[in-house]
């Protein structure tokens, strides 16, 4: 039977389309400990209980002065110190700086009553107990204020933020030990083939292993969310619509991987129009790898078919599933929002594209000499083991026609 791809659509049409379809994502909200809380959703603002660093500290080894007695101070007329002793580190200072006088300062250390300023280590002599200044230093320099870093009160971080290490080193620095955040949305997956055996089954004839369920699982917990795995379903109406409305019932999203084409055995489009209003709302992407695929919001629940064959599941999972799932977690677009990373490398061979369409190529990467060059991984869509040789992608725009051997392009780093 031939394709018949009834509501084919742009790759950006089809997430905007999505995402509206939605309604506003109110998750659970759960307190974790600050420090188990990496790539969590903050769900309301955090302010900071108190000053960082809390008192003027040294940024810099070298002498805590007046910084009016180095006013003027130069090479060819120094200013003179007397040393008055050493501020220990981890302790208040324990002594005070008077006109003419001046206390050794490490790095971090607290700045002695009297002190304004310091003076870095490598503009000084020391002869006995007498600083010799070969550079002038204004009010607060080298010093970092008590409220420099965070000042009390102030919004450390935003509700819809996502946590990151500096973040949650922030919140260490400040005392906070817990935070609320928003609880993580559950996405179920299922698998629907006839030919399809679970991982740890030995295939028969015509079988395959089940790939999809274990990869998407592994894309959505490193996303930021809990996979749940509904098993696999054979190319039957009934069952499928049975282990998709469970799934549903119980999870926040729903994934089916296969039977997404437009096949006499594709039935995925079917059950997920029966799972609730408004249903599919694309079926099929103007998309390499990937345009078999599913778009549907089933009673206010998003239902994805992916195709079966894996690098397409893959790819279309990232251009789909990744904006998806941000919104799901609550997170808000912003500058901590995941972005691929990227790289510039040079083409080592052409790449042909027909117009109309988003390509997503596949490409390793070596080095030569200083150079990073990207090759084209090439192989058919339903060859997870050609996906997993490749480090990333290169996007070919709809409107060309491919890429030059030679060109240098932009490849968006996997994992």
């Amino acid at each position: 039977m031939a394709e018949n791809f009834l509501k084919l659509k742009s790759l950006p049409e089809a997430v905007e389309e999505l995402l509206g379809a939605l309604p506003e994502p109110r998750p659970g909200e759960e307190t974790v400990p600050a420090d188990r809380a990496l790539g969590r959703v903050l769900s309301g603002d955090v302010e900071a209980p108190e000053d960082l660093p809390g008192f003027a500290r040294s940024s810099m080894d070298g002498y805590a002065v007046r910084a009016s007695d180095t006013f003027g101070a130069g090479e060819g007329l120094p200013a003179y110190l007397d040393l008055v002793g050493e501020v220990p580190m981890g302790s208040a200072a324990g002594l005070e700086v008077v006109p003419g006088q001046a206390a050794r300062i490490s790095t971090g250390g607290i700045l002695p009553g009297g002190a304004d300023a310091v003076v870095m280590v490598e503009n000084t002599e020391l002869s006995g107990g007498t600083i010799e200044v070969v550079k002038g230093v204004a009010p607060g320099e080298n010093v970092v204020g008590p409220d420099e870093d965070v000042s009390r009160g102030s919004t450390l971080f935003t509700a819809g933020q996502e946590l990151g290490p500096a973040q949650l080193g922030a919140l260490a620095g400040l005392g906070i030990q817990e935070v609320r955040v928003f609880a993580l949305p559950v996405v179920g997956i299922v698998s629907t083939g006839d030919e399809l055996v679970p991982p740890g089954s030995k295939p028969g004839p015509g079988q395959v292993r089940d790939v999809n369920s274990p990869a998407l699982a592994a894309a959505v917990e490193q996303a930021g969310c809990l996979a749940r795995n509904y098993g696999i379903v054979g190319d039957d109406l009934e069952a499928l619509l049975a282990a998709a409305r469970e799934a549903l019932a119980s999870c926040d999203a729903l994934v089916i991987s296969g039977g997404s084409s437009a096949g006499v055995r594709d039935v995925t489009v079917d059950v997920l129009d029966a799972l609730g209003e408004p249903g599919v709302l694309a079926h099929g992407l103007y998309l390499k790898p990937g345009k078999p695929t599913l778009i549907a919001v089933c009673g206010g629940k998003p239902a994805i078919g992916l195709p079966g064959n894996p690098a397409s599941a893959l790819a279309v999972f990232r251009e789909v599933m990744l904006p998806l799932l941000g919104h799901l977690r609550g997170l808000v677009p912003g500058p901590w929002s995941r972005a691929p990373r990227v790289v510039e490398a040079r083409l080592d061979r052409s790449v042909s594209s027909a117009t109309g369409r988003l390509e997503l190529v596949p490409v390793s990467l070596r080095t030569e000499g200083m150079a990073l060059v990207a090759s084209p991984v090439l192989g058919r869509s339903s060859l997870i083991g050609t996906l997993a040789r490749a480090h990333g992608q290169v996007r070919i725009p709809e409107g060309s026609e491919g890429i030059e051997q030679g060109e240098t392009v932009t490849v968006e780093l996997f994992g």
